[in-house]
């Protein structure tokens, strides 16, 4: 990363560090763009060249975590699937482990936020479509995979959806546990609860 990339990420950090401390002190709504770029010793201009939106920046760290994780898997060899989306749920939960206090911050601003709430959801309907176009990619060049067509994108889809899925219940159950749950402890929990069949879910007539 050369000099002036390196100058631009800080920046960006501290713009997103100041604003999740006036989020905290003030809430979101009575938090204004000018209070924080004036905190980060910034012009608005600035400060919008790097997050469009308010709701960008409570968001850009869960955004970071998942689409990190993401990039790791686009840049790995061919390997086996399940495997692959292991390293991935972890990888997510390392980056959300490493800041707790902004994890919680942020579930508590889409609780009382509906737009936060509605941005938050869409990053994760973006990542759970950009994870399943990965996957179809790896099914499709997967020898052992005996699927074709349909089949791939629908198992994609599927695998996609799961993944998410424990990511969330996972980073849930830990937000509001955080000194007694093991984030990736309960996640390994999960995925092997889903392979052995531990978790019921709903059949269809044979």
């Amino acid at each position: 990363m050369g000099l002036r990339e390196l100058k631009r990420e800080r920046t960006r950090q501290l713009i997103s560090d100041k604003a999740f401390e006036l989020f905290t002190d003030r809430g979101f709504g009575r938090t204004t763009v000018e209070q924080i770029a004036a905190a980060a010793e910034v012009g608005p201009s600035t400060l919008y060249r790097y997050y469009p939106t308010k709701e960008r920046l409570v968001l850009e760290f869960v955004e970071t975590s998942l689409f990190g994780a993401l990039d790791w898997l686009r840049d790995q060899p061919p390997m086996n699937v399940p495997d692959g989306l292991q390293g991935v749920v972890e990888r997510v939960l390392d980056q959300m482990e490493s800041n707790p206090d902004r994890v919680r911050t942020v579930y508590e601003l889409a609780d009382q936020t509906s737009s936060v709430e509605a941005h938050l959801a869409t990053v994760i309907w973006r990542w759970r479509d950009e994870l399943s176009t990965e996957l179809v990619h790896r099914l499709t060049a997967d020898s052992d995979q005996p699927l074709a067509g349909e089949s791939i994108g629908f198992t994609a889809a599927l695998a996609a959806g799961i993944t998410m899925n424990v990511i969330e219940v996972t980073v849930q159950t830990w937000v509001e546990n955080p000194a007694g749950t093991d984030a990736k402890a309960l996640a390994r929990e999960a995925m092997c609860l889903l392979r052995g069949g531990g978790i019921p879910l709903p059949t269809v007539e044979p």
